[in-house]
């Protein structure tokens, strides 16, 4: 207790080391327990669902495409029929954003609503109960069954003010009543786990029907593995079901293929995030290495100003182990108090992260400090004490009395142990150099991304969902009313195109094989991203026409089909001839024939290659359910959402208005997980480049300081003040040197180990590595020059009286 009060009064004499120090162990362990945080929610903590250790994700291979992801219903009969690895096995459609609902029941404006149809054994399945009412029922999960959903807690509190009356009470979505049965858990967020960026906000019964199953490729399956199995148990079964169950389903039904990729859930859902968080992690590790190195120069520094203080205490007796402990003492108070104030900053960063609606990643809202939090922040700051504390505290518990109190006599004390603070500054310049590289290159890469060309221009244009109520039921008052909101959007001063779609770019993706006839051999059918489109939605997206025509409007169910290709999908079809006029087979048994031809659009992602795009004209095409007006404007895309819902707003008064975004939120949104972890990359290698910044000026002075008698007599003996300089300064380029030199080679093997990370940029980019080594040369040689400055000002005569 003695020493602890003792600390705080140390410390509390020197209030501006103390300050620095307390913020820069903030700032250290404030980023390290965020970014242990995000991990551990991400990658270590369980998933919020019962025994989640046991669940499996059961994929249809790896396509991307949904329709080619899922499986058929007669594979989850297989499969809870055959399987002895799993106890059971559920699912839900992938395709629900296709027909989403307007509610128009509760408080607020209508209002459209994203649901999801899951199996019945679902919740059960992953350990979800309501808090209110129950669960979905055998009778209610059939075919042209009752209308029941179960809500989200969210949807519950925000619109139906948490009341528990809501369950057994009709909601009206699209105008038609819909029976609440329950209400689900705040802790079961869907979105989160199983479509991050995505808010649901109720749950249908999907029936395991045969008619479901002619449906296709619908459900995203999640199986319980048996208590004592393996994934790689799981897999060989799920196999071999498989495969029979494909064989006994030709002959009865219609069968696509199912070929079972099993792991875990946890890996499914935040496995691709690994190698990313794993950079994070030790991005912010060596940020504290920095941390302790600065603060064990800075205190290596006040050790040297105490040491006839020390030496004193010694000779009159006090014994070195108390001295230890002392000093260490006052190193963990610093530790301590700068862990308080990191866990605050802490607090808040993950706070903001799990608000945040711009980033795509899994489990966000389960980012927050708790007690493992808490348990590591004490652990860092006992570790982070000790080791920015130990060097200066052995360094003084070993001093040799006799020499320090003579050493002070001559005003020289502390000088014998320069080389170890010129250690620790070449080791900060060092780890600043390899988090610069990382950041630069990680940085590179992002910039690269942005500068793909998308295919399309998603400046000034915005999308907006207005799928028409059932009042609009018959295609013939579909096609009126869409060609009606086609009208008042076009005719919206500022507006300057403005076309319809069933698919936004970065989203819901469908895949239909497409040949020049029929029966066609299996090389010559290709897979292709099919659009549902109208006139001039082309134009909107500033997709740029390479040959040909767009749809017009008399492009309708009277007259011929039509179709338009991307020059992808052209060259796969008729390699070496020109497209236009020849005849393809998409959808139903007529041929289309090809009117244009156009650039290929980067819908999956941007950072992947623009596939095989298909178009089909609105009016010809029954198949769709979702439909985008996108509207592009010479107006700021926040003027121009205003005047698109105030044109819209009169077409039908039940149609809601609240999905809106510009095409530019869309594409952030894709790269969101990038720029996030570039963003704390680079906020860590600014953070380093300012302490190493300060250790090297610290160095640098009191070297000078140490040396300026020895200045002093070299300038009165005619050493010029331009002299003084260049030897301060070349000390400080060795020390550079040296530091980046070593920084390079752990730069160079940290590229080799980024190279998943990155895109469109070498692990050793010669760019980022020379704009590295310059930066730091510069802000060494400016940490270096005004020590230096100051030795070469000093007037010899006034240095050589002091005492």
């Amino acid at each position: 207790m003695n020493d602890l009060r003792y600390s705080v009064r140390a410390l509390r004499r020197d209030l501006r080391l103390t300050t620095f120090a307390l913020l820069t162990v903030a700032l250290g362990i404030g980023a390290t327990v965020t970014v242990f945080s995000v991990i551990d929610a991400l990658l270590l903590r369980p998933l919020p669902l019962r025994e989640a250790e046991r669940l499996m994700w059961i994929a249809n291979g790896d396509a991307y495409d949904l329709s080619m992801r899922t499986a058929q219903v007669q594979y989850v009969w297989a499969l809870e029929r055959d399987g002895r690895s799993l106890v059971d096995v559920a699912g839900y459609s992938e395709f629900y954003g296709v027909g989403d609902h307007t509610l128009t029941s509760g408080a607020g404006e209508p209002e459209r609503l994203t649901g999801v149809e899951v199996t019945r054994g679902f919740f059960p399945l992953l350990g979800v109960s309501p808090i209110v009412g129950r669960q979905f029922t055998a009778d209610e999960a059939v075919d042209d069954g009752p209308r029941v959903v179960l809500l989200s807690h969210r949807l519950w509190a925000r619109r139906f003010a948490s009341d528990r009356g809501i369950v057994g009470r009709a909601i009206v979505l699209d105008g038609a009543p819909a029976t609440v049965v329950g209400v689900l858990p705040s802790t079961f967020d869907f979105g989160t786990i199983f479509a991050p960026g995505r808010q649901v906000d109720y749950y249908r019964p999907f029936p395991l029907t045969d008619r479901r199953n002619n449906q296709g490729n619908t459900l995203a399956l999640v199986g319980r593995m048996r208590a004592g199995a393996t994934v790689a148990d799981v897999q060989r079964e799920a196999t071999v079901i498989a495969e029979r169950a494909r064989r006994d389903g030709e002959t009865r039904r219609r069968t696509n293929e199912f070929h079972p990729i099993v792991r875990g859930l946890r890996d499914h859902v935040s496995g691709a995030f690994r190698p990313a968080l794993l950079v994070l992690a030790g991005g912010v590790a060596l940020v504290m290495l920095m941390v302790c190195a600065n603060l064990s120069n800075l205190l290596l520094t006040r050790a040297a100003a105490r040491e006839r203080e020390v030496a004193v205490r010694i000779a009159l007796g006090a014994g070195r182990a108390r001295l230890l402990r002392q000093l260490l003492t006052e190193s963990l108070v610093l530790a301590g108090g700068g862990a308080a104030l990191g866990l605050g900053l802490a607090s808040g960063g993950t706070l903001a992260l799990s608000r945040t609606q711009s980033v795509r990643l899994p489990l966000l809202d389960q980012v927050h400090v708790d007690w493992i939090a808490l348990a590591f922040t004490v652990g860092a700051a006992v570790v982070t004490g000790l080791v920015f504390g130990l060097t200066p505290a052995l360094r003084v518990s070993a001093l040799r009395v006799d020499e320090s109190l003579r050493d002070a006599a001559r005003g020289s004390t502390g000088g014998r142990h320069e080389w170890t603070r010129a250690a620790i500054v070449v080791a900060e310049l060092a780890l600043t150099c390899t988090l610069l590289v990382g950041a630069g290159l990680l940085t590179r890469s992002f910039v690269r991304v942005l500068d793909q060309d998308l295919g399309f221009r998603p400046e000034r244009a915005v999308a907006l969902r207005i799928d028409p109520s059932r009042r609009f039921a018959s295609a013939g008052a579909r096609a009126a009313y869409f060609d009606e909101a086609l009208r008042r959007v076009r005719e919206t001063p500022g507006v300057q195109a403005a076309g319809l779609t069933d698919v936004l770019p970065m989203g819901f993706n469908r895949i239909w094989n497409v040949a020049t006839e029929r029966p066609a051999a299996p090389d010559r059918q290709f897979p292709a991203f099919v659009r549902v489109v109208s006139d001039a939605y082309l134009r909107a997206m500033g997709v740029r026409l390479r040959a040909g025509r767009d749809f017009l409007p008399t492009d309708d169910s009277a007259s011929a089909p039509v179709a338009i290709v991307n020059a992808a999908l052209a060259r796969k079809l008729w390699p070496g001839q020109d497209p236009l006029g020849r005849t393809l087979l998409g959808f139903g048994e007529a041929p289309a024939r090809v009117v244009g031809v156009v650039e290929g659009l980067r819908y999956q992602s941007v950072e992947e290659e623009a596939g095989s795009d298909l178009y089909f004209p609105m009016r010809q095409m029954p198949d769709y359910s979702a439909v985008y007006v996108v509207a592009r404007g010479a107006r700021p895309a926040a003027e121009l959402v205003a005047a698109v819902r105030a044109a819209l707003r009169p077409t039908d008064p039940t149609l809601a208005l609240t999905e809106v975004r510009t095409l530019q939120d869309i594409v952030d949104a894709s790269v969101s997980p990038r720029r996030l972890i570039v963003t704390l990359l680079a906020g860590f290698a600014a953070f380093a480049l300012v302490l190493a910044s300060l250790g090297t000026y610290a160095v640098i002075s009191y070297g000078v300081a140490q040396r300026r008698r020895e200045i002093g007599i070299r300038m009165a003996l005619g050493a010029t003040p331009a002299r003084v300089r260049s030897t301060v300064l070349s000390r400080t380029l060795r020390l550079t040197a040296a530091g980046l030199a070593t920084g390079l080679l752990a730069s160079w093997a940290l590229g080799r180990l980024l190279g998943g990370l990155l895109y469109g940029v070498g692990a050793g980019d010669p760019l980022t590595f020379a704009g590295t080594l310059a930066v730091l040369a510069l802000v060494a040689a400016a940490a270096g020059w005004l020590p230096a400055r100051r030795a070469a000002r000093q007037n010899p005569a006034n240095v050589l009286r002091a005492p």
